[in-house]
């Protein structure tokens, strides 16, 4: 599909869609933990889909009514039985990071498969870990498919968590799913030693303790980031009763109308929570900076466009952040600047190189030393024709930017949004955007 976009001023109010990152955590939380969880507010982006798909193959029933989901688990053991020994991830790098670990709880031989640029990320960190945790692990030169056998047996060990916290993740499900199990597992601590300053996006850590805390399941004391070790005073009081939970709307999906409202409209984004631990409600800060004539009522933000000023930004934590930002800084007077750019080479597309080569059709001209990106802004963007790479976040980014553009921008495979936000061109439509959708 394509997508045609004239500039246009944006005006209404937007609902900001479900979290994806803490609807599939809650998902692994759902089948892990034992009886009924209800889950309120459910995303239908294409990785909350396979989440669901993932727990269903494992022995979870699940049944759909509007926005909740029912989720009937017996827990998640050696013992289970499930339905389907091939697990596909489809493009989630979360699915994968934090599903394996859970699955390695089972003693069956496992294949755990992708699609897409899924198929490009290197999963070296399976193959180094999960032996150490008496798994079986056989790679594709560091690459999917990933077979694997069990079952995982917690123990000390030492992780470097340098490339994100995904792999960390599934490895603290896992603890608390064997733990739930076995706490006779704990006549010992089991620890989990984080080489220090080595943890990224630490508060996407902080998301998955609190899951784990929401659910009743063991959670780990979190020291400085460094250790994670399992008490059993933290082990709460097993219950069978029915759990509901609802999933927080996404920061991260948001940031992209916030931006476009900076920079070409009067929007209300609704139903954001302000002491959300979601590391990208660090847009806000971004805004500020940048000069955003910004307004905050409850869990409501409206922003209109104002003349911006150039900003400094560690994205390090929260890379997820650098396309919006970027289209935030192609409207700025002067040279913006973000850090954290190795944190761009392993998504969907390596985002350093595929902002750059996209933002240059729009005129935006921006530069990487290291790891720092600089983004000098143009009064003029320029309409393009924009390849997305095959990257949800480049779709919307540059789709952002186009929004005051100098004529029609063309974004060809815009259906790539699917696996974030798959309604993010019918919210710009309903929020004024003159754009057109095409399967020529």
């Amino acid at each position: 599909m394509n997508t045609i976009i004239e500039p246009t001023f944006i005006q209404g109010e937007i609902i900001a869609p479900p979290s994806k990152s803490l609807m599939q955590r809650a998902s692994a939380a759902a089948l892990i933990r034992k009886g009924e969880t209800i889950i309120h507010n459910v995303g239908m982006s294409n990785d909350d889909t396979t989440a669901v798909q993932i727990i269903q193959n494992l022995g979870a029933t699940v049944n759909f009514f509007n926005d909740t989901l029912i989720i009937n688990s017996n827990g998640f053991s050696s013992s289970n039985i499930v339905h389907n020994k091939y697990i596909n991830c489809h493009e989630s790098g979360l699915c994968l990071r934090m599903f394996t670990p859970i699955i390695a709880l089972h003693n069956e031989a496992f294949v755990i498969n992708g699609t897409g640029s899924l198929l490009n990320r290197p999963i070296h960190f399976f193959q180094e870990v999960l032996p150490q945790l008496n798994i079986a692990v056989q790679l594709n030169n560091g690459l999917l498919p990933l077979k694997i056998k069990g079952s995982l047996m917690p123990k000390n060990i030492d992780i470097d968590a340098s490339i994100g916290s995904q792999f960390l993740t599934g490895i603290l499900f896992a603890y608390a799913s064997f733990v739930q199990n076995d706490t006779s597992c704990l006549v010992k601590n089991t620890s989990l030693t984080i080489k220090a300053n080595n943890l990224k996006s630490k508060q996407y850590i902080d998301v998955t303790l609190q899951v784990l805390k929401d659910f009743g399941l063991p959670f780990p004391e979190n020291n400085q980031y460094e250790t994670f070790v399992f008490h059993q005073h933290n082990i709460p009081l097993q219950h069978n009763s029915t759990l509901h939970y609802t999933i927080e709307n996404d920061w991260s999906s948001a940031a992209f109308l916030l931006v476009a409202g900076a920079i070409n409209g009067n929007v209300v984004i609704k139903n954001l929570q302000p002491h959300s631990l979601q590391p990208d409600k660090k847009i806000i800060d971004v805004l500020k900076n940048a000069g955003a004539n910004i307004s905050f009522q409850n869990n409501d933000i409206k922003i209109t466009k104002s003349s911006l000023q150039p900003f400094e930004f560690d994205a390090t934590h929260c890379p997820d952040l650098f396309p919006p930002l970027v289209a935030l800084a192609a409207y700025c007077n002067g040279t913006s600047i973000i850090k954290g750019v190795h944190r761009l080479t392993h998504k969907e597309s390596n985002r350093s190189k595929t902002l750059q080569e996209e933002f240059a059709k729009m005129g935006v001209a921006i530069s990487v030393d290291n790891d720092v990106m600089k983004i000098v802004g143009n009064k003029n963007i320029q309409a393009a024709e924009i390849n997305v790479h095959q990257d949800h976040r480049i779709a919307m980014a540059t789709a952002v930017a186009a929004l005051q553009a100098n004529g029609k921008t063309t974004i060809h495979h815009s259906e790539v949004v699917q696996k974030s936000y798959p309604m993010f061109f019918k919210h710009l439509q309903q929020l004024g955007a003159n754009l057109q959708e095409s399967f020529s």
